[in-house]
């Protein structure tokens, strides 16, 4: 009888010290929080790739893969088939070949184009937005959409979407959305987040970490010649931080899958990594309605009174109310 009454008294102890810990544990570190599975919408599971054809079609999509995880090494400085990029793989942004479920997948790609984009206020096709990647995201030059290259990587974008429904953006597609926070991102605040946790694989001065024989980056360079140019989406500071948010550190990722950075640091690192030097690329072009741009793109003119730094770091939300009074 004693025995049962000394097992009742340590679970209550037990429970006093979670609900303690719940309680009193610092808010940035309940923050931490595994990457989300929204249940809602189409499920996508990329195709095995042993279930490639084996026909010419299928040797044309096993290329574009091989393209996209190694795309230096067929387009890059010292590329086996042109040089027109600046040493990144797509996959070093579109993570696992484009598969990774918030990693800037392909999911959606099939299936939604082509489509009308406000960037460029016209309709799109598969072989523009790859172009764009690589003028902008690679800092190179476009390939010619009849090119055996084009071909491929149209080839094996088309077979990841080829059971999505037309018009249909699979649930963890693209880049995950997070919440505005109630002040600027702080750069210097994310350049201690990026001490901490991003040096280690992209190196002091952002000019990232070659694999084992230097043929390309197995982690691309953040900042300086070698990274995207101002042109690329992950300029936008909403982009990089929703990617990091659910990706970075790399390393952790691989071991579990539970966020490593809160939603602060997300955006604080954003706004360190993309106030750092990086190739220019001017796009007269982009956002021809200049109502339709997004309210972190950083550059104006703007059809409201916010300043071009407030574009680039926040706060957002009086930016957003704004747009949204505006368009009712």
């Amino acid at each position: 009888m004693q025995f049962v009454k000394s097992y009742w008294w340590l679970l209550l102890v037990m429970a006093l010290v979670i609900v303690i810990a719940i309680v009193f544990i610092p808010g940035d570190f309940r923050e931490y929080k595994p990457t989300p599975r929204i249940s809602k919408g189409f499920e996508w599971e990329a195709p095995d790739v042993i279930r490639i054809p084996a026909t010419a079609e299928g040797e044309l999509i096993k290329y574009g893969r091989d393209l996209i995880i190694n795309t230096s090494y067929y387009l890059g400085p010292k590329g086996k088939v042109a040089m027109i990029s600046n040493g990144m793989n797509c996959q070093n942004c579109h993570l696992d070949a484009g598969t990774r479920s918030w990693g800037n997948n392909y999911s959606a790609v099939y299936a939604t184009y082509p489509k009308f984009r406000a960037r460029s206020g016209a309709i799109e096709t598969i072989y523009k937005r790859v172009n764009d990647c690589l003028e902008r995201s690679l800092n190179g030059k476009s390939l010619d959409t009849g090119s055996r290259e084009m071909q491929a990587i149209y080839a094996y974008i088309k077979w990841l979407g080829k059971n999505v429904p037309k018009n249909i953006k699979p649930v963890g597609s693209g880049i995950a959305d997070i919440a505005f926070i109630d002040r600027p991102a702080d750069p210097v605040a994310g350049q201690i987040v990026y001490a901490q946790k991003c040096e280690r694989c992209h190196a002091a001065n952002g000019e990232g970490t070659f694999n084992t024989d230097s043929t390309a980056y197995k982690y691309p360079p953040l900042w300086g010649k070698n990274s995207y140019n101002i042109g690329a989406g992950l300029f936008r500071i909403s982009r990089f931080a929703g990617y990091v948010r659910y990706n970075m550190p790399f390393d952790f990722k691989e071991k579990e899958d539970v966020a490593q950075l809160t939603d602060n640091e997300a955006w604080d690192v954003a706004a360190f990594v993309n106030s750092q030097p990086r190739p220019k690329k001017k796009s007269p072009e982009d956002w021809p309605d200049i109502s339709a741009k997004p309210v972190d793109h950083p550059f104006g003119p703007y059809k409201d009174s916010f300043t071009e730094r407030q574009h680039k770091y926040g706060p957002f939300e009086p930016i957003a109310a704004t747009k949204k009074k505006k368009k009712s």
